[in-house]
């Protein structure tokens, strides 16, 4: 188990990699890179600058992890989620899980980017051509949330 919270960009096959060391008993591995994109409500979005609670983060994202654990049978998980000001088409956060088979895995790491946009604390600011503003909570990342407690 792995969960970061940083600044530097990642190197994504590093993280894979780092995942599967040694490990002969791992069936599949799936991950979620997402990116800054450069337009969001009709809006150009020059920057977008992510903050975060130290300590407090990553607490809840290993909680988050250890949840998965318990609804399925996993082998490993990474989370890396950046902070700072990143540009349009930079990384943002990757999610990885290894299991032996592939449903868990593709599973597993839907509910952690799901449970991570929504429960972790983070607070994410856009900047457009008509200043800086806050970003709240779409209600569809509230939808992919609510379904797993079915």
């Amino acid at each position: 188990m792995s969960v970061k919270v940083q600044n530097e960009d990642f190197n994504p096959q590093h993280v894979v990699d780092a995942l599967c060391k040694g490990r002969t008993d791992i069936g599949a591995v799936v991950t979620f890179v997402g990116r800054v994109r450069d337009c969001a409500k009709s809006e150009t979005i020059s920057a977008m600058e992510l903050e975060h609670y130290p300590g407090m983060t990553e607490k809840a994202l290993q909680n988050i992890v250890n949840q998965a654990h318990q609804r399925w049978q996993l082998q490993g998980a990474s989370i890396i989620h950046r902070v700072g000001k990143l540009q349009p088409a930079e990384q943002i956060v990757m999610v990885a899980v290894a299991s032996p088979h592939r449903g868990e895995a593709f599973q597993a790491c839907e509910f952690l980017i799901d449970f991570l946009k929504m429960r972790a604390p983070f607070w994410k600011k856009e900047y457009t051509k008509q200043g800086a503003h806050w970003v709240d909570a779409r209600e569809s990342d509230d939808a992919a949330l609510n379904r797993w407690s079915r």
